[in-house]
C-alpha cells in the first residue's frame, strides 16, 4: 500500500527542548509530576494490582481500566528516558514487565483485572476496557523499547496482540467484534510501524472496518450507537459524536490508517470529522467534550461555561487527532489548533507546581453556587466541574496522559516531505532538533521566548537547498515579518505557511509575529457567550478570577477603548495583563432593598482588571472564574 501523501513526520527524539515554556513544563514533568502519580499509583493498588493476586476483602479492588492508568505512566516514564537516563524510572518500568512475564498466560493474555477478578469473562464485555488497556500497553512497551533497546516489554504486547488478531480476526470466538473504548487502532498503527509487520495493519483495518456495521453490537443500556463512534461505518461518519475521548482516539487510528495505506475516503471522512469537531463544537481553549452526561460531544454550538466537561483527555485525543492530520493535507489549521490546545485547554489539566491535575476543564466557576440544589439527594443535583486540581482521581486516566503529553510535546513541532526538500515548522519552541531528509543531514535551531513574545529565529543547516514551511499563526490575522539572512522578505503564502527557499549552508530566518492582546467574539450561535468576548494574546486565552478582581466577575465589563499594560510572569511562565473596565454600583440595589429596579438609575463603576493565562486559574485556592465578559 502507498501511503497518501509524501509527508513523513519529524519524531520528538530528534529534538532537544533546551530553554523556556516547555523546557520548564518538562523539567517539571520529570522532578515533580510523574513521582507524584506514581506516589497515587502506589497508595491506591494500582501498581500492586498488576501482580494479578487480589482476593475478595484484602485490599483495593482493581478495575478495569487500571492497567492503562500503569501503561500511560510507563510511556510517560519511557519518553522521559529518551531525555534522560533515570535509573529510577527504568527499576520501576522493569518491575512492571516482571510482573507481567509472571502472569502473562501461555496463549499470550494479560489483563490484570480479569485474571484477578474475572478470569472466566474474558472477550465477553464489550465496554470494559480490555483492547483499550491492551492499546495503551502496546504504545508504552514501543516507547520503552526506543527508550532502553530492552524487547521483553515488546515481546510481551506482541504475544498479546497475536492472541487478539486470532480471537477476533480469524477464529472471531470474542462475543464482540470491536473495541468499545477505542484506542488499540492507532497503537495497533504504531506496532505496525515499529516492527513492519503487517499483521498488526490488518488487525487494525478489521477493527476500523467493522465498526459500524452491526446494529446489534454488544452496548451498554443506558447509552446508544453515537456514545460509541457506531452509528455508521467510519468511512460514512462526517460529525463528531459520543465520548469524547473515544472519538478522538478513533479518528487517530482512522488518519493513521488513511495515511498509511492511501485509503483517500477514509481521509474525507477524518477531514469531516476534524471540521465538525472544531468548527462547531470545541471551547475557545481547545476543549471538546462539553457535557458530563457520557463525557460527550452533544450538538453544534452547545458550549456552556459553568457546565463545561472538556475532558483533559479530550483535549490530548484533539490535538494528537490534528498532529496526525499534517500528514494528510498541509494546512496551518491543523497546527493552530494543536497550539491552541497546548497553551489553554491542555496546560490547564495540570496545577502550576505539577502535582494536581483536573479532569474537567470549565470556563466559568461561580463556587458559591456549585452546591444550589438543597433540597434534593445528591445523585440528582446538578453537576459542576471541580473547582480545584486533584492529586488523583478513582478514573486516573488524565494525569498520566498529562505527563507523556508534556514529555513527547516535541512531536508536534515539525513535518517534512523529501521531494522537493521541504520541512514545515508547526510549532515555536526554544529548542534544536537533528534528523536527516532523504540521507542529508538537517538542523534546526529554535530561539525564542514564544509565548511571552512573537520573536522567533530559526537556525537552519543543510549541505544541500532546502525549503521552508513556517506557519504564522492564524491569531496574528497575517500580520508577521521574516527576514532570511538579515534581509526583509515577502511573505509568500500557501495554506497558513510562509514559503522560503534556502541554498545549501546556513542560514538565520528571524520571525516577528504582531503581538497584542486582542478581544475576540464567538458564532452568534454558541447561546452562552451571547454579547460577551475573551481576550487573548497570541496563542494564549485569559480569564479573570475573583481573588484578584472581586466578586460577581459575569458583572464586569471590559472597556473597549482600554489601554492594556503587559508584564511578564516568571512564576506562571507568561504574561499577565491589566486593563481597564467597569461594574454596576451593587450598593445602589443593596440600600434599595430592591431585587429589580430600572436600567440605568444604578451607575457604573471604573475598575481595574486583572487578567491571567486561563491555564493558571485555580492555583489561589477556591474563587470565581470567567473566560467570557462584557465589553462596554
Amino acid at each position: 500500500m502507498k501511503p497518501l501523501t509524501t509527508l513523513k513526520a519529524v519524531p520528538f527524539e530528534a529534538t532537544k527542548i533546551e530553554h523556556g515554556f516547555w523546557h520548564d513544563l518538562q523539567q517539571l514533568d520529570a522532578d515533580v509530576s510523574i513521582w507524584s502519580i506514581y506516589e497515587q499509583f502506589q497508595e491506591t493498588g494500582r501498581f500492586d494490582a498488576m501482580n494479578c493476586h487480589w482476593e475478595e476483602g484484602k485490599g483495593p479492588k482493581p478495575h478495569i481500566f487500571w492497567d492503562s492508568d500503569i501503561a500511560k505512566w510507563c510511556e510517560s516514564a519511557a519518553y522521559l528516558l529518551v531525555r534522560c537516563r533515570d535509573p529510577r524510572l527504568e527499576e520501576i518500568v522493569d518491575e512492571v514487565v516482571g510482573a507481567i512475564r509472571e502472569h502473562q498466560q501461555p496463549d499470550g493474555y494479560f489483563n490484570s483485572y480479569y485474571l484477578a477478578v474475572e478470569p472466566q469473562n474474558r472477550f465477553t464485555q464489550r465496554m470494559n476496557h480490555e483492547l483499550y488497556c491492551l492499546g495503551h500497553w502496546i504504545e508504552a512497551a514501543v516507547a520503552y523499547d526506543k527508550a532502553t533497546g530492552k524487547g521483553e516489554f515488546l515481546a510481551f504486547v506482541e504475544r498479546y496482540v497475536r492472541l487478539v488478531d486470532r480471537v477476533f480476526r480469524q477464529e472471531h470466538s470474542a462475543a464482540f467484534v470491536t473495541p468499545g473504548h477505542e484506542e488499540i487502532e492507532l497503537a495497533l498503527m504504531k506496532l505496525y510501524r515499529h516492527t513492519g509487520k503487517e499483521q498488526y495493519r490488518e488487525l487494525c483495518l478489521y477493527f476500523l472496518d467493522h465498526r459500524g456495521e452491526d446494529p446489534d453490537e454488544q452496548n451498554a443500556d443506558w447509552i446508544n450507537r453515537l456514545y460509541a463512534q457506531d452509528f455508521l461505518p467510519v468511512r460514512q461518519q462526517r460529525t463528531a459524536e459520543g465520548h469524547a475521548v473515544r472519538a478522538m482516539y478513533l479518528y487517530c487510528g482512522m488518519a493513521d490508517a488513511a495515511y498509511s495505506c492511501g485509503d483517500e475516503a477514509m481521509a474525507q471522512a477524518c477531514r469531516a470529522l476534524f471540521e465538525n469537531a472544531v468548527g462547531r463544537r470545541m471551547y475557545i481553549t481547545g476543549g471538546i467534550g462539553s457535557s458530563s452526561v457520557g463525557e460527550a460531544f452533544t450538538v453544534d454550538y452547545d458550549l456552556p461555561n459553568r457546565e463545561a466537561y472538556s475532558e483533559s483527555c479530550a483535549a490530548i485525543g484533539l490535538a494528537l487527532f490534528a498532529r496526525r492530520m499534517q500528514l494528510l493535507d498541509r494546512d496551518s489549521r491543523y497546527a493552530d489548533v494543536i497550539e491552541r490546545i497546548l497553551y489553554n485547554g491542555f496546560r490547564s489539566s495540570m496545577s502550576l507546581d505539577g502535582t494536581a491535575f483536573f479532569y474537567e476543564n470549565p470556563l466559568e466557576i461561580l463556587p458559591q453556587f456549585n452546591h444550589k440544589d438543597t433540597s434534593v439527594r445528591q445523585r440528582q443535583k446538578t453537576r459542576y466541574p471541580d473547582t480545584q486540581r486533584k492529586r488523583v482521581f478513582d478514573c486516573s486516566c488524565c494525569p498520566p496522559n498529562i505527563t507523556r503529553l508534556i514529555a513527547s510535546v516535541g512531536d508536534f513541532l515539525y513535518t517534512y516531505e523529501e521531494s522537493p526538500k521541504t520541512v514545515y515548522v508547526h510549532q515555536y519552541l526554544d529548542s534544536s532538533t537533528r534528523f536527516a531528509m532523504a540521507g542529508v543531514p538537517v538542523e534546526l535551531k529554535q530561539t525564542t521566548r514564544y509565548p511571552a513574545d512573537g520573536v522567533v529565529s530559526l537556525t537552519v543547516s543543510s549541505p544541500e537547498p532546502l525549503g521552508l514551511a513556517l506557519r504564522i499563526p492564524g491569531w496574528c490575522r497575517g500580520e508577521a515579518d521574516l527576514s532570511v539572512d538579515g534581509v526583509p522578505q515577502q511573505l509568500q503564502m500557501k495554506n497558513g505557511y510562509a514559503a522560503v527557499e534556502l541554498t545549501g549552508g546556513t542560514h538565520q530566518i528571524t520571525l516577528a509575529f504582531a503581538m497584542a492582546p486582542q478581544l475576540v467574539e464567538c458564532s452568534p450561535h454558541v447561546a452562552a457567550n451571547a454579547g460577551r468576548a475573551a481576550l487573548t494574546l497570541g496563542p494564549v486565552v485569559y480569564c479573570l478570577e475573583g481573588v484578584d478582581n472581586g466578586e460577581d466577575l459575569r458583572e464586569l465589563a471590559i472597556l473597549r477603548d482600554t489601554d492594556y499594560e503587559i508584564s511578564y510572569s516568571q512564576e506562571w511562565g507568561c504574561n499577565l495583563i491589566q486593563a481597564s473596565g467597569v461594574r454596576r454600583n451593587a450598593e445602589a440595589f443593596e440600600q434599595a432593598g430592591e431585587l429589580y429596579h430600572l436600567l440605568g438609575s444604578s451607575p457604573y463603576l471604573r475598575q481595574e482588571l486583572r487578567f491571567i493565562p486561563y491555564y493558571a486559574f485555580a492555583n489561589r485556592g477556591e474563587t470565581e472564574m470567567v473566560v467570557w465578559i462584557q465589553v462596554r
